[in-house]
């Protein structure tokens, strides 16, 4: 990243942080540290900053590092040209936004043939500029002596005609007259949709923009990408308008002075630039604004899903039974210890056509003696609910967690090359049986293995930017990764590459070196690794946990480098480190200001002492059972204004979606949510939250369910 030293105290005004904390931020930044290590490890510099304001100190710093890049082209091409005059460099540099550089630029702007270069090239300009300028003249004896048949000026009507085009030009070129109709387009705008004709019934699902007007800035994201997206399926025309009216008085008074020839011949040129050159700009300018602030706010609602998704509550070590459930083919059933290896797989066939509900249940039985189960995960899919009530009227001999489990992107991942590497010798159904065994056990670890965008927790996500898509859904994961922390020696490829200061190169590097040597000893073995320097065990060490480690801060998130203030803090109270983590009196006799340093201040110590608390704890919600209702296993099932249990499987900007095990997901539109939930911004629906909901309406043939959770 580069450091611009002349950004800091513009950022830190922006942002209200003082220039300290934006400074130490950026240098960390440039210096190749990550936004968890900072965060978690480097409080005293940044003054406690958290992930999201590190992000807005290292996003903003980034726009205006673009910004500059292009001020230096444009002034670059101004000189090249030799036009740059000391106003114009001083308002190049004091531009604060793209959109003012561009318009600064844009007479200097190389151009294709247009309307007014074409006058210009037949000596027309001299012309523009008197009438520019509205002096009173004979206007008609001054454009005849411009009538040339060679330069094809054939009347006086030709002569002022290309004298407007140009006005028009330096009328669009014109600053202060772009800001104007900017500012109206920013107040105002009005996006129109409209079905093309003769495409009503391919086109059927933007009914709802068939004949459809609002705010262009006020429109919410999902309605802004749905009529782009009908747009681009040729469903829909959209146009943006404004009050033409408003912004034709506008530009009258900035241009026209007086009643003269001129000042008509001006009324004349502004109404042309208007229609022909201002509006198509500023409709290009503001259609992508409103697509760049869709996409900002669709994909923060995908990355706090994606979030909420990763950092479900995890059951913790079990041996578990899965099933991916199917009609025809059959429900394929895998065994994995507490670590998630494979064990044992098979098929059985309890539904339609084979219906072999009486041998599929025996074999249930005796495999959860023979592999000593704990809970059965149950993927949520096809014959999901059916196959659920198939465990539930087995007898087991013990008392069993029987879950369904959410297979979003279960195929993704069975399809994959990752899943090819870890199961060569297994087919798909295998491994997506798997996947749903270990998404109970611990969906972090599992869900890192997945494509993020392929989870299915957003709304969108093909229409948005890819780029940013991607760049803040991989960002997201590796907050939650080091937010949870990695055991070293159990950890997947994958999981560990989302480590801070890793990435996959290393990652790959460390499961080697584990493979070939065995489990690591301490957190200090990881120098031994291949490439991993000290570097990477600076930005890496802290988010990595060795459980059965011989020191007990490898066990605990506090880093290394702090080993040496709880040797001191032993030292003074003259105890063990394991008796200072058990003795809850001891860590109380502490005075921390005793072990503030120049390196170590009051975060610092706090962390550490909360960190023996409790170390390696996992921050992650408890596990909560949930049950679906029993008897309601299709849409045919539901009746207006039942009251089912549900749980949210993806929340977008209109509402949150609920699965009440019917195959397809309910709707609470945002106007049915309890208005704790729509008031208090404390109050919000979340990933995986269970709910009770009323149905509303129930619509088979369109398999749609409207839900309410108003109380």
């Amino acid at each position: 990243m580069t450091l611009e030293p002349n950004y800091t105290k513009q950022i830190a005004s922006e942002l209200s942080l003082s220039e300290k904390q934006v400074a130490s931020t950026l240098s960390m930044l440039s210096e190749g540290a990550t936004i968890p290590f900072i965060a978690r490890y480097r409080k005293e510099r940044t003054g406690s900053l958290d992930e999201v304001k590190i992000a807005n100190i290292r996003d903003r710093n980034l726009q205006l590092n673009e910004l500059d890049k292009r001020r230096k082209a444009i002034i670059a091409s101004i000189g090249e040209q030799d036009k740059m005059q000391p106003e114009l460099k001083k308002k190049i540099d004091e531009a604060t936004t793209m959109a003012e550089l561009e318009d600064l630029y844009l007479p200097y702007k190389p151009k294709r043939k247009t309307k007014a270069s074409v006058a210009k090239e037949r000596g027309l300009e001299l012309l523009a500029r008197q009438i520019m300028n509205q002096d009173y003249f004979d206007l008609l004896s001054k454009a005849e002596t411009y009538v040339d048949e060679e330069k094809e000026i054939l009347t006086v009507e030709d002569a002022l005609q290309g004298a407007r085009d140009i006005i028009a030009e330096w009328i669009n070129e014109h600053q202060h007259a772009r800001k104007k109709i900017r500012a109206i387009y920013q107040r105002e705008a009005i996006i129109k949709s409209k079905v093309v004709t003769s495409k009503e019934e391919e086109g059927a699902k933007y009914k709802n923009y068939f004949e459809w007007e609002e705010n262009l800035m006020q429109a919410p994201s999902h309605r802004i990408l749905a009529m782009f997206r009908g747009e681009n399926e040729n469903a829909l025309k959209l146009k943006i308008a404004i009050d033409e009216k408003r912004a034709l008085q506008l530009l009258d008074q900035i241009f026209v002075k007086n009643e003269s020839e001129s000042a008509e011949q001006i009324k004349l040129a502004i109404s042309d630039s208007l229609k022909r050159l201002l509006l198509p700009s500023m409709d290009t300018e503001f259609r992508n604004m409103a697509k760049e602030n869709a996409d900002k706010k669709a994909i923060k609602v995908f990355a706090e899903n994606l979030r909420q998704l990763l950092l479900a509550p995890p059951l913790g070590q079990k041996n578990v039974l899965a099933i991916d459930p199917g009609f025809r083919t059959g429900c394929k059933v895998v065994c994995l210890d507490k670590l998630g290896n494979l064990l044992y797989n098979e098929t059985i066939y309890p539904h339609p056509p084979q219906k072999e509900s009486k041998q599929a249940m025996h074999k249930i039985l005796n495999l959860v003696n023979a592999y000593n189960i704990e809970a059965i995960a149950i993927g949520n899919g096809t014959a999901g609910r059916e196959t659920e009530d198939l465990i539930r009227r087995i007898r087991f001999d013990k008392k069993l967690l029987a879950l369904m489990v959410n297979e979003n992107g279960a195929s993704v991942y069975s399809a994959s090359a990752i899943a090819r590497e870890e199961f060569p010798d297994y087919d798909v159904t295998v491994r997506g049986a798997v996947s749903i065994g270990r998404r109970l056990t611990d969906p972090l670890a599992e869900l890192v293995k997945i494509e993020p965008k392929s989870i299915g927790v957003g709304q969108y996500q093909h229409d948005v930017n890819q780029s940013a898509l991607n760049n803040s859904l991989q960002e997201v994961v590796e907050s939650c990764v080091n937010s949870v922390g990695v055991e070293l020696n159990t950890a997947s490829k994958q999981l560990l590459s989302y480590v801070s200061g890793l990435g996959p190169i290393l990652a790959k590097n460390v499961v080697e070196y584990r493979n070939e040597k065995g489990s690591f000893k301490s957190r200090k073995e990881l120098l031994k690794v291949i490439r991993f320097g000290q570097k990477a065990f600076e930005q890496a060490a802290g988010f990595l946990r060795i459980r059965d480690a011989e020191n007990p801060l490898d066990r605990s998130a506090v880093h290394p480098e702090s080993y040496k203030v709880v040797k001191s803090m032993t030292k003074k109270l003259d105890c063990t480190i394991e008796e200072l983590i058990k003795d809850e009196e001891k860590r109380n006799q502490l005075n921390l200001q005793d072990f503030v340093t120049d390196e170590v201040g009051m975060p610092t110590l706090k962390d550490i002492t909360n960190e023996l608390a409790k170390p390696g704890r996992d921050p992650r919600q408890r596990f909560d059972f949930f049950e679906f209702a029993q008897g309601v296993h299709s849409i045919e099932n539901l009746q207006q204004g039942m009251k089912l249990p549900g749980i949210i499987t993806n929340i977008t900007a209109f509402g949150a979606f609920v699965d009440i095990g019917v195959h397809q997901d309910g709707l609470v539109h945002i106007s049915k949510l309890a208005d704790r939930f729509v008031k208090d911004p404390n109050q919000i629906v979340k990933l995986n939250q269970k709910v009770e909901v009323t149905i509303m309406e129930i619509d088979i043939a369109r398999k749609r369910i409207q839900l309410s959770m108003i109380d």
